[in-house]
């Protein structure tokens, strides 16, 4: 069986993403350690180490859309207005998927 050219590997990162600037979105002060952020990917069917979330989170702090800080064996994410204008549909950031339009962020 093929997998007609598509690049699940990519379509994951892409979701992980969005769904890890949705999470930092919905904290209070915009802020979430890696530990936490495990549980909200696993709602969609996201299965990954911390190893790889840290990966994902660096992309994203590489592309301004949010900062971390490193914290022992964890990292805590905040997110940035580049983030946030992603979100809202604003201004997108290639390789974090796009929200969809019933978004009310």
């Amino acid at each position: 069986m093929t997998n007609l050219g598509i690049d699940y590997a990519e379509m994951t990162r892409e979701e992980a993403r969005l769904v890890l600037l949705k999470e930092l979105s919905i904290q209070a002060n915009e802020s979430l350690s890696s530990s936490m952020m495990e549980p909200a990917l696993r709602v969609f069917a996201i299965y990954q180490d911390r190893v790889w979330i840290h990966q994902q989170l660096d992309w994203m702090a590489n592309m301004g859309a949010i900062a971390v800080v490193d914290a022992g064996s964890v990292k805590i994410a905040t997110l940035l207005p580049a983030g946030w204008a992603h979100l809202r549909r604003e201004r997108f950031i290639e390789g974090i998927k796009k929200p969809s339009l019933k978004q009310g962020v």
